[in-house]
Protein backbone atom coordinates (compact mmCIF):
# COMPACT_ATOMS: atom_id res chain seq x y z
CA UNK A 1 0.00 0.00 0.00
CA UNK A 2 1.10 3.11 -1.03
CA UNK A 3 1.52 6.35 1.58
CA UNK A 4 0.80 9.40 -0.19
CA UNK A 5 2.27 12.71 1.76
CA UNK A 6 -0.41 16.22 2.09
CA UNK A 7 0.56 17.63 -1.19
CA UNK A 8 0.40 14.67 -3.15
CA UNK A 9 -3.54 14.20 -2.47
CA UNK A 10 -3.84 14.85 -6.89
CA UNK A 11 -2.03 12.37 -7.32
CA UNK A 12 -3.40 9.59 -4.82
CA UNK A 13 -7.36 10.04 -6.99
CA UNK A 14 -5.33 9.51 -10.27
CA UNK A 15 -3.24 6.60 -9.12
CA UNK A 16 -6.51 5.46 -7.67
CA UNK A 17 -8.37 6.05 -11.16
CA UNK A 18 -5.41 4.00 -12.93
CA UNK A 19 -5.66 1.12 -11.00
CA UNK A 20 -9.37 0.84 -11.56
CA UNK A 21 -8.76 1.22 -15.23
CA UNK A 22 -6.38 -1.68 -15.04
CA UNK A 23 -8.70 -3.39 -12.85
CA UNK A 24 -8.98 -7.32 -14.30
CA UNK A 25 -12.33 -7.99 -12.60
CA UNK A 26 -13.81 -5.01 -13.46
CA UNK A 27 -12.77 -5.21 -17.27
CA UNK A 28 -13.34 -7.55 -19.88
CA UNK A 29 -10.52 -7.08 -21.70
CA UNK A 30 -9.34 -3.75 -22.22
CA UNK A 31 -10.84 -1.35 -25.23
CA UNK A 32 -8.97 0.40 -27.51
CA UNK A 33 -10.58 3.67 -25.33
CA UNK A 34 -9.71 2.41 -22.29
CA UNK A 35 -6.30 1.81 -23.04
CA UNK A 36 -5.66 5.33 -24.17
CA UNK A 37 -8.00 6.47 -20.80
CA UNK A 38 -4.86 4.60 -19.14
CA UNK A 39 -2.32 5.57 -21.32
CA UNK A 40 -3.48 9.13 -20.84
CA UNK A 41 -3.64 8.95 -16.95
CA UNK A 42 -0.19 7.84 -16.35
CA UNK A 43 1.08 10.73 -18.28
CA UNK A 44 -1.16 12.75 -16.55
CA UNK A 45 0.43 11.34 -13.46
CA UNK A 46 4.12 12.01 -14.88
CA UNK A 47 3.30 15.45 -15.06
CA UNK A 48 1.81 16.39 -12.12
CA UNK A 49 4.42 14.30 -10.22
CA UNK A 50 6.81 16.49 -11.86
CA UNK A 51 5.50 19.66 -11.17
CA UNK A 52 4.55 18.96 -7.91
CA UNK A 53 8.92 17.90 -7.07
CA UNK A 54 10.06 20.53 -9.00
CA UNK A 55 8.32 23.14 -6.71
CA UNK A 56 9.04 21.58 -3.10
CA UNK A 57 9.44 23.79 -0.17
CA UNK A 58 11.62 23.38 2.68
CA UNK A 59 8.96 21.91 4.51
CA UNK A 60 7.61 20.21 1.76
CA UNK A 61 11.45 18.42 1.16
CA UNK A 62 11.57 17.68 5.30
CA UNK A 63 8.14 15.76 4.38
CA UNK A 64 9.59 13.74 1.58
CA UNK A 65 12.97 13.09 3.47
CA UNK A 66 11.01 11.48 6.20
CA UNK A 67 8.50 9.30 4.00
CA UNK A 68 8.61 5.70 5.62
CA UNK A 69 9.10 3.97 1.97
CA UNK A 70 12.22 6.08 1.10
CA UNK A 71 15.14 3.51 1.11
CA UNK A 72 17.21 3.56 3.83
CA UNK A 73 21.35 2.44 4.34
CA UNK A 74 20.88 -1.43 4.35
CA UNK A 75 18.41 -1.25 0.76
CA UNK A 76 21.57 0.88 -0.47
CA UNK A 77 24.70 -1.40 1.07
CA UNK A 78 22.75 -4.59 -0.17
CA UNK A 79 23.09 -3.52 -4.11
CA UNK A 80 25.84 -0.95 -4.04
CA UNK A 81 28.54 -3.35 -2.38
CA UNK A 82 29.73 -7.08 -2.58
CA UNK A 83 31.34 -9.46 0.49
CA UNK A 84 29.81 -7.30 2.83
CA UNK A 85 31.04 -8.49 6.23
CA UNK A 86 29.70 -6.85 9.66
CA UNK A 87 30.78 -5.62 12.17
CA UNK A 88 29.43 -5.04 15.56
CA UNK A 89 30.73 -3.69 18.86
CA UNK A 90 32.40 -0.87 20.05
CA UNK A 91 34.58 -2.87 23.05
CA UNK A 92 33.47 -0.81 25.73
CA UNK A 93 29.44 -0.80 26.62
CA UNK A 94 27.63 -3.27 24.25
CA UNK A 95 26.28 -3.12 20.14
CA UNK A 96 24.26 -0.38 18.55
CA UNK A 97 21.54 -1.64 16.54
CA UNK A 98 21.12 2.25 14.69
CA UNK A 99 24.17 1.85 12.80
CA UNK A 100 25.63 -0.99 10.53
CA UNK A 101 29.15 -1.11 9.68
CA UNK A 102 31.31 -3.70 8.14
CA UNK A 103 33.77 -4.46 5.01
CA UNK A 104 32.74 -4.81 2.21
CA UNK A 105 33.85 -4.16 -2.14
CA UNK A 106 32.75 -1.64 -4.00
CA UNK A 107 33.42 -2.42 -7.75
CA UNK A 108 36.68 -4.21 -6.53
CA UNK A 109 38.04 -1.64 -4.24
CA UNK A 110 38.31 -2.55 -0.22
CA UNK A 111 36.01 -0.32 1.60
CA UNK A 112 34.39 0.02 4.93
CA UNK A 113 30.58 0.81 5.07
CA UNK A 114 29.16 2.86 7.94
CA UNK A 115 25.05 3.38 7.75
CA UNK A 116 22.70 5.14 10.31
CA UNK A 117 19.77 2.77 9.96
CA UNK A 118 16.16 3.90 10.79
CA UNK A 119 14.51 0.33 9.94
CA UNK A 120 11.59 -0.76 7.43
CA UNK A 121 8.68 -1.30 9.88
CA UNK A 122 7.51 -0.71 13.30
CA UNK A 123 9.68 -3.85 14.75
CA UNK A 124 13.02 -2.80 13.16
CA UNK A 125 12.63 0.73 13.94
CA UNK A 126 12.10 0.57 17.70
CA UNK A 127 14.85 -2.38 17.62
CA UNK A 128 17.36 -0.04 15.21
CA UNK A 129 15.95 3.16 17.81
CA UNK A 130 14.29 4.89 15.01
CA UNK A 131 18.14 5.51 13.84
CA UNK A 132 19.20 7.64 16.49
CA UNK A 133 22.70 6.53 17.66
CA UNK A 134 23.95 6.15 21.07
CA UNK A 135 27.73 6.67 22.37
CA UNK A 136 28.65 3.07 21.98
CA UNK A 137 27.31 3.34 18.18
CA UNK A 138 29.47 6.36 17.77
CA UNK A 139 32.80 4.44 19.29
CA UNK A 140 31.99 1.03 17.48
CA UNK A 141 32.11 3.63 14.22
CA UNK A 142 35.33 5.20 15.39
CA UNK A 143 37.28 1.58 16.65
CA UNK A 144 36.49 0.70 12.79
CA UNK A 145 37.33 4.27 11.32
CA UNK A 146 40.87 3.34 12.91
CA UNK A 147 41.12 0.28 11.78
CA UNK A 148 40.28 1.58 8.02
CA UNK A 149 43.15 4.45 8.38
CA UNK A 150 45.54 1.39 9.43
CA UNK A 151 45.00 -0.53 6.42
CA UNK A 152 44.48 2.44 4.08
CA UNK A 153 40.74 1.54 3.54
CA UNK A 154 38.48 4.44 2.04
CA UNK A 155 35.71 5.01 3.99
CA UNK A 156 31.95 4.95 2.97
CA UNK A 157 29.19 6.80 5.13
CA UNK A 158 25.11 6.58 4.83
CA UNK A 159 23.73 9.48 6.84
CA UNK A 160 19.97 9.14 8.05
CA UNK A 161 19.14 10.58 11.58
CA UNK A 162 16.71 13.07 13.31
CA UNK A 163 19.83 13.39 15.76
CA UNK A 164 21.94 11.44 18.49
CA UNK A 165 19.76 9.50 21.13
CA UNK A 166 19.35 12.21 23.60
CA UNK A 167 17.88 9.52 26.75
CA UNK A 168 19.29 9.43 30.24
CA UNK A 169 21.57 6.07 29.36
CA UNK A 170 23.18 8.18 26.49
CA UNK A 171 24.16 10.82 28.18
CA UNK A 172 25.47 8.89 31.08
CA UNK A 173 28.23 7.00 28.93
CA UNK A 174 28.86 10.03 27.53
CA UNK A 175 26.93 10.98 24.43
CA UNK A 176 28.40 14.56 23.67
CA UNK A 177 32.05 13.18 24.37
CA UNK A 178 31.18 10.00 21.75
CA UNK A 179 29.86 12.51 19.41
CA UNK A 180 32.93 14.76 19.69
CA UNK A 181 35.30 12.30 19.23
CA UNK A 182 33.88 10.41 15.80
CA UNK A 183 34.21 14.37 14.51
CA UNK A 184 37.97 13.80 15.98
CA UNK A 185 38.51 11.26 14.62
CA UNK A 186 36.65 11.94 11.25
CA UNK A 187 39.12 15.01 10.93
CA UNK A 188 42.66 12.98 11.53
CA UNK A 189 42.13 9.87 9.61
CA UNK A 190 44.27 9.84 6.04
CA UNK A 191 41.90 7.71 3.70
CA UNK A 192 39.10 9.19 1.62
CA UNK A 193 36.02 9.63 2.97
CA UNK A 194 32.68 9.90 1.63
CA UNK A 195 29.21 10.74 3.37
CA UNK A 196 26.39 10.42 1.25
CA UNK A 197 22.90 12.08 3.36
CA UNK A 198 20.05 9.62 1.97
CA UNK A 199 17.32 11.17 4.34
CA UNK A 200 17.61 13.28 7.76
CA UNK A 201 20.47 14.97 8.53
CA UNK A 202 19.52 16.15 12.35
CA UNK A 203 22.44 17.80 14.08
CA UNK A 204 25.70 16.94 16.04
CA UNK A 205 24.23 13.34 15.46
CA UNK A 206 24.88 13.20 12.21
CA UNK A 207 27.93 15.76 11.47
CA UNK A 208 29.83 12.90 13.78
CA UNK A 209 29.84 10.63 11.07
CA UNK A 210 29.90 13.53 7.96
CA UNK A 211 33.08 15.14 8.62
CA UNK A 212 34.28 13.76 5.49
CA UNK A 213 36.37 14.61 1.94
CA UNK A 214 33.08 14.63 0.13
CA UNK A 215 29.96 15.26 1.43
CA UNK A 216 26.97 14.21 -0.82
CA UNK A 217 22.91 14.71 -0.59
CA UNK A 218 20.12 13.22 -1.83
CA UNK A 219 18.16 15.89 -3.99
CA UNK A 220 15.36 15.66 -1.15
CA UNK A 221 17.18 14.96 1.77
CA UNK A 222 17.82 17.52 4.68
CA UNK A 223 20.84 18.40 6.71
CA UNK A 224 20.41 20.40 9.86
CA UNK A 225 21.30 21.70 13.21
CA UNK A 226 17.60 21.37 14.46
CA UNK A 227 13.88 19.59 13.36
CA UNK A 228 12.01 22.41 11.55
CA UNK A 229 9.27 21.34 14.73
CA UNK A 230 11.95 22.63 17.20
CA UNK A 231 12.94 25.39 15.51
CA UNK A 232 9.38 26.98 15.81
CA UNK A 233 8.96 26.08 18.85
CA UNK A 234 11.98 27.68 20.30
CA UNK A 235 11.72 31.11 18.08
CA UNK A 236 8.16 31.49 17.73
CA UNK A 237 6.92 29.40 20.42
CA UNK A 238 4.92 28.26 18.03
CA UNK A 239 5.82 24.12 16.44
CA UNK A 240 2.94 25.23 13.47
CA UNK A 241 5.40 27.30 12.22
CA UNK A 242 7.63 24.78 10.22
CA UNK A 243 7.50 26.09 6.58
CA UNK A 244 8.80 29.88 8.05
CA UNK A 245 11.16 27.53 10.41
CA UNK A 246 12.57 25.36 7.19
CA UNK A 247 13.17 28.34 5.12
CA UNK A 248 15.15 30.41 7.71
CA UNK A 249 17.35 27.07 8.64
CA UNK A 250 18.60 26.89 5.08
CA UNK A 251 18.68 22.74 5.17
CA UNK A 252 17.42 21.57 1.62
CA UNK A 253 20.13 20.30 -0.47
CA UNK A 254 20.28 23.53 -2.66
CA UNK A 255 20.91 25.89 -0.11
CA UNK A 256 23.66 24.09 1.48
CA UNK A 257 25.35 23.68 -2.18
CA UNK A 258 25.04 26.82 -2.26
CA UNK A 259 26.71 27.98 1.13
CA UNK A 260 29.25 24.93 0.53
CA UNK A 261 28.48 22.88 3.11
CA UNK A 262 27.85 20.20 0.95
CA UNK A 263 29.61 18.78 -2.51
CA UNK A 264 27.18 17.45 -5.00
CA UNK A 265 23.31 16.78 -5.09
CA UNK A 266 22.50 13.61 -6.01
CA UNK A 267 19.46 13.68 -8.25
CA UNK A 268 16.08 12.04 -7.63
CA UNK A 269 13.57 10.08 -10.02
CA UNK A 270 10.64 12.25 -10.72
CA UNK A 271 8.68 11.96 -6.83
CA UNK A 272 11.12 11.00 -4.94
CA UNK A 273 13.54 8.20 -4.06
CA UNK A 274 10.75 6.09 -3.20
CA UNK A 275 8.45 5.97 -6.15
CA UNK A 276 11.79 4.80 -7.75
CA UNK A 277 14.36 2.91 -5.85
CA UNK A 278 16.43 0.76 -8.41
CA UNK A 279 16.78 4.07 -10.29
CA UNK A 280 17.93 5.93 -7.11
CA UNK A 281 20.94 3.20 -6.46
CA UNK A 282 22.10 4.18 -10.16
CA UNK A 283 21.92 7.40 -9.38
CA UNK A 284 23.98 7.20 -5.85
CA UNK A 285 26.27 4.46 -7.29
CA UNK A 286 27.38 7.20 -10.27
CA UNK A 287 28.06 10.03 -7.76
CA UNK A 288 29.42 7.29 -5.51
CA UNK A 289 31.99 6.04 -8.31
CA UNK A 290 33.05 9.79 -9.48
CA UNK A 291 33.93 11.14 -6.01
CA UNK A 292 35.65 8.11 -4.54
CA UNK A 293 37.97 7.52 -7.98
CA UNK A 294 39.11 11.30 -7.66
CA UNK A 295 39.68 11.14 -3.85
CA UNK A 296 42.30 7.42 -4.58
CA UNK A 297 43.99 9.42 -6.39
CA UNK A 298 45.75 11.68 -3.43
CA UNK A 299 48.04 10.18 -1.27
CA UNK A 300 47.43 9.93 2.87
CA UNK A 301 48.48 14.05 3.21
CA UNK A 302 46.69 15.37 0.19
CA UNK A 303 43.64 13.59 1.76
CA UNK A 304 44.16 14.79 5.07
CA UNK A 305 44.36 18.25 3.59
CA UNK A 306 41.89 18.23 0.69
CA UNK A 307 39.42 17.48 4.18
CA UNK A 308 40.96 20.28 6.17
CA UNK A 309 41.14 22.53 4.04
CA UNK A 310 37.26 21.63 3.06
CA UNK A 311 35.69 22.49 6.55
CA UNK A 312 38.29 25.53 7.39
CA UNK A 313 36.84 27.35 3.73
CA UNK A 314 33.17 27.01 4.96
CA UNK A 315 31.46 30.16 4.82
CA UNK A 316 34.18 31.68 4.24
CA UNK A 317 33.66 32.32 0.28
CA UNK A 318 30.10 34.07 1.47
CA UNK A 319 31.72 36.98 3.00
CA UNK A 320 32.06 35.79 6.61
CA UNK A 321 35.57 35.90 6.63
CA UNK A 322 37.89 36.19 4.11
CA UNK A 323 39.00 32.91 2.24
CA UNK A 324 41.79 31.44 3.86
CA UNK A 325 45.20 31.42 1.50
CA UNK A 326 47.32 29.16 3.01
CA UNK A 327 45.77 27.12 5.66
CA UNK A 328 48.32 23.89 4.86
CA UNK A 329 50.56 25.69 7.33
CA UNK A 330 47.45 24.80 10.09
CA UNK A 331 48.10 21.78 12.24
CA UNK A 332 45.56 20.46 14.04
CA UNK A 333 45.62 21.40 17.81
CA UNK A 334 46.06 18.37 20.61
CA UNK A 335 44.49 18.75 24.15
CA UNK A 336 46.82 18.16 27.61
CA UNK A 337 45.94 14.54 27.29
CA UNK A 338 47.07 14.12 23.79
CA UNK A 339 50.25 15.57 24.35
CA UNK A 340 50.98 14.16 27.54
CA UNK A 341 50.50 10.32 25.92
CA UNK A 342 52.44 11.43 22.95
CA UNK A 343 55.25 12.63 25.56
CA UNK A 344 55.28 9.58 27.23
CA UNK A 345 55.05 7.23 24.06
CA UNK A 346 58.00 9.36 22.63
CA UNK A 347 59.99 9.28 26.01
CA UNK A 348 58.89 5.90 27.34
CA UNK A 349 62.51 4.03 27.90
CA UNK A 350 64.49 7.02 29.23
CA UNK A 351 61.10 7.57 31.77
CA UNK A 352 61.61 3.68 32.63
CA UNK A 353 65.06 3.67 33.46
CA UNK A 354 64.79 6.97 35.15
CA UNK A 355 62.17 5.70 37.63
CA UNK A 356 63.78 2.26 37.79
CA UNK A 357 66.98 3.84 38.82
CA UNK A 358 65.07 6.05 41.30
CA UNK A 359 63.44 2.53 42.99
CA UNK A 360 66.79 0.88 42.84
CA UNK A 361 68.13 3.97 45.06
CA UNK A 362 65.38 4.47 47.46
CA UNK A 363 65.63 0.03 48.33
CA UNK A 364 69.11 0.42 48.75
Amino acid sequence: MKNYLDFEKNIKKLEENLKNLKDPFQNQGLSKIETEKISNTQIEIDQKLKEIYQNLNPWEKTQVARHENRPISNFFINRLFEDFVPLEGDRFYSEDKSVTTGFARFNNTSVLIIGQEKGEDLNSRIEKNFGMMRPEGYRKSIRLMKLADKFNIPIIIFIDTPGAYPGAGAEERGQAEAIARSIQCSMEIKVPTVSIIIGEGGSGGAIALASSNRVLMLENAIYSVISPEGCATILWRDPSKTLQAAEAMKLSADDLLNLGVIDEVISEPVGGAHRNREEMVKNVKLSLEKNLYDLLKMNREQIFQDRKNKFLNIGRQKGFQGKMQNSNNLVMKKNFYDNYMAFLKKYKLPIFSIISLLLILILL
